[in-house]
């Protein structure tokens, strides 16, 4: 049995061989403090987030694409797997993905996370290279691919050409900053303490990086700073825009950078191509136009922009056997960058 597994700061998606993908739940866990217990992850546990008692703790094992918690990690990927694997007796080969350029130890610290439910083999792959592969991009051939995957905790941007990255860049920054932003403007201007899943709510609901051709509104819900009670107000487009342009112009300022690192014959090709959007932030109205507007250079929204990591990773199982069969052939052209 071989899977593909995209954790991520914001969903946990599982992907299984001739199935597809089967679980897409929220990266969250939910535990006793007391008793130092799981009650909850998952959608279940997101559910929880801003209304546990102070016995219970409700928080993002991941953050900024990497593993913070460990041990909670561990857990919630633990218990996520057994709705997959509800056979003990399977030990499943992995395909996990991971941000191009993080550190040794944050490697391992994914590994260890899989690898405590029980698993044969994990193999890890950069998440700009399954996300242009689930976009339905051809990686392998000699011609520049350029994707940027946009996620909740990193913004991930890449030139692939030959199964590798030629540049590749991450900055820890995308839609909970997005959020952030969201929760302070509203508590300075409006007075109103609110959470980030309500300021979540907001992003997706108006959220949008240029000009609106009709003004939208939301009701933003949450405690008054000064009276403590219960109030909400309405807030339009156009001042939401003005919230979170500031992140969204340093991802389009990362997408520079890679371009401007990348070698003459691939900017080519990107040129001719266009750029990729993947992650669920690319799905914010007028990030295309932002970006393409910026870099001169044609931008599309991929086709289900926020699974194109799990589906890459579906695709790149069909990898495990060469490098299982070719270990010691180093000339291989393979995209799966590790095995574990």
């Amino acid at each position: 049995m071989d899977i593909g597994i995209d954790l991520g700061s914001s969903r946990t998606r599982v992907f299984v061989d001739k199935k597809g993908k089967i679980l897409d739940e929220a990266s969250v866990a939910a535990y006793s403090v007391a008793e130092n217990r799981i009650i909850a992850v998952g959608d279940e546990a997101y559910a929880m987030l801003g209304k546990t008692p102070d016995s219970i703790q409700a928080e993002f094992p991941l953050q900024g694409g990497v593993i913070a918690q460990s041990m909670l990690a561990e857990d919630m990927v633990n218990i996520l797997l057994r709705h997959v694997c509800t056979s003990k007796i399977v030990m499943p080969r992995v395909v996990a993905s991971i941000p191009g350029d993080i550190t040794e130890v944050e490697k391992r610290a994914v590994v260890n996370a899989i690898s405590s439910f029980g698993v044969r083999r994990v193999f890890l792959i950069e998440n700009t290279k399954v996300a242009a592969m689930g976009a339905g991009r051809d990686i392998m051939g000699p011609h520049g691919t350029m994707v940027a995957n946009l996620g909740a905790g990193t913004s991930n941007a890449a030139v692939l050409s030959l199964g590798g990255l030629s540049v590749n860049k991450t900055i820890k920054l995308g839609g909970n900053d997005m959020d952030e932003d969201i929760v302070k403007y509203i508590r300075k201007k409006y007075s109103l303490i609110i959470g980030n899943p309500m300021a979540e709510k907001c992003k997706i609901a108006v959220g949008c990086l240029t000009k609106p051709a009709q003004e939208k509104t939301f009701r933003v819900k949450g405690r008054d700073a000064i009276s403590g009670l219960p109030r909400f107000v309405d807030v339009n487009s156009s001042e939401i825009m003005d919230v979170i342009m500031e992140t969204a112009m340093q991802i389009v300022m990362l997408i520079k950078d890679v371009l401007e690192g990348a070698p003459p014959e691939l900017v080519g090709d990107v040129y001719s191509d266009g750029i990729i959007l993947t992650g669920g932030l690319a799905k914010i109205e007028g990030f295309p136009e932002l970006i393409s507007e910026n870099v001169e250079i044609k931008v599309e929204i991929a086709p289900e922009p926020e699974d194109c990591v799990i589906e890459g990773c579906g695709k790149a199982i069909n990898y495990i056997a060469e490098v299982e069969r070719n270990a010691k052939m180093k000339n291989d052209i393979n995209p799966l960058m590790a095995a574990y």
